[in-house]
Formats: structure tokens, C-alpha cells, sequence
């Protein structure tokens, strides 16, 4: 909302805000990260309770892909670019992907 004080009137011009675009964060299985550290970074970055990590590392590991977050772009890029840092710390391959919603 803006508001313009001129003297003892003023008036208030209505703006219309928009909601930021939304993507999501997708995991692809390879054949050598573990199923544990899959786990454990969907815990732990993207703070999913361990049922919802379980449920999701299976679904990467037995459809190829899936989506494991819906961010906005900053979050988004934050959580992969810290996601792939600390795989390769752990000397795995893992491999995530932004896609606009």
C-alpha cells in the first residue's frame, strides 16, 4: 500500500503484489549414492521427518526421479548447491535439478 501525505490529505493507492514463482527441487538416482545419505540429506536440508525421507528415497530409487521440495528460486538453488556440496565431500555422484512449477 502506498500512502501520499500532501497537507491534511492524503490518499492511498492499492498495490498489487505478487506471490514468487515456485520450483521444484528434484533428486535423480544414480548407482552409487547410498540409500542412507539420500535419507539423511532429505532430513537434514530439507527437513523431512524420517517416514517422508524414507518414502521419497525410494520413490528417486525405484522411478528414477522425484520431486523432493517446492521452493522459491533462492531456497531452491540454496538446498541443491548445499545438497551436491556435501555429496561430493562424501564422494558420491548425486545429482539434483530445479524445475519451474
Amino acid at each position: 500500500m502506498d500512502t501520499n501525505f500532501s497537507g491534511e490529505a492524503f490518499s492511498v493507492t492499492e498495490t498489487q503484489l505478487q506471490e514468487p514463482k515456485q520450483y521444484h527441487v528434484i533428486f535423480l538416482n544414480d548407482d552409487y549414492t547410498t540409500m542412507e545419505f539420500v535419507t539423511d540429506v532429505l532430513q537434514v536440508i530439507f527437513h523431512k521427518s524420517e517416514v517422508e525421507a524414507e518414502q521419497l528415497m525410494k520413490k528417486v530409487h525405484v522411478e528414477g526421479a522425484a520431486v523432493v521440495g517446492t521452493y522459491t528460486y533462492d531456497i531452491a538453488v540454496t538446498r541443491i548447491n548445499l545438497t551436491i556440496k556435501i555429496a561430493r565431500e562424501q564422494g558420491f555422484p548425486l545429482r539434483c535439478e530445479i524445475q519451474e512449477v
